[in-house]
């Protein structure tokens, strides 16, 4: 079996298991903890516009931190955003979806795509800087931190790799000559999905469950988040 008739087979396959089982098993094991008694009195009982403002409002840092979170904050957004036009607004992978769901959407022009992966792999290297000189920061990172930063990373940078020529419509899928980058590049998308259900990559389908969560326990307070 040649490397990539495997990374698109087997590997694949445990691949996508792993996360679909890991995720359920993240948010099986959140949903099934016993609910702490809340002996006052609700000051509100609008608890789903609690989780929509505790969602909304995370967003974006408070007035009182804008000053010194700003830069992080905003750099996220590039590297989220720009990860987001990759992996759903370029051809290739839109095709790839298509082959294992049987859905498509067109895709964003390829400038756009590179653009965007410009801009992430940037946005990426400057995340691991400011984690690696910010004092507080740098005390709190661990492991997980720098894995979850490393397999995005790969993920994107050997995809950059793999693309040698344009891709059209049309052309077989990997291009003729690349299958050795095309079957890398997937192994390392494969590594980052097996990786997600169980390290800070969780955010990914965690952060609106924590911040609602958040929000309605506010809510119910009479506070706001």
């Amino acid at each position: 079996m040649e490397l990539l008739e495997f990374a698109r087979g087997p590997v694949l396959a445990a691949a996508l298991a792993i996360m679909f089982a890991g995720s359920a098993w993240r948010l099986f094991g959140i949903f099934r903890l016993a609910k702490k008694p809340d002996y006052s009195e609700a000051r509100s009982t609008a608890l789903w516009a609690g989780r929509l403002r505790g969602i909304v409002s995370r967003m974006w840092p408070h007035p009182e931190f804008r000053g010194s979170a700003t830069l992080a904050t905003t750099n996220g957004y590039i590297y989220h955003i720009g990860l987001a036009i990759i992996v759903f607004a370029y051809l290739p992978h839109i095709r790839f979806i298509e082959r294992l769901t049987g859905v498509r959407w067109p895709p964003l022009p390829e400038p756009v795509f590179y653009v965007a992966a410009g801009f992430t792999i940037v946005s990426l290297f400057i995340a691991l800087l400011y984690r690696l000189t910010d004092p507080v920061l740098k005390l709190l990172s661990n492991f997980d931190d720098y894995f979850s930063w490393f397999v995005v990373m790969f993920a994107v940078l050997t995809g950059m790799l793999a693309i040698q020529h344009p891709f059209r419509p049309g052309a077989p899928f990997p291009p003729p000559g690349q299958p050795v980058l095309v079957a890398i590049h997937l192994l390392a998308v494969e590594l980052l999905l097996i990786w997600l259900p169980f390290g800070k990559l969780a955010h990914a389908f965690l952060v609106f469950v924590s911040r609602g969560t958040t929000g309605a326990a506010m809510a119910r307070k009479g506070a706001r988040p």
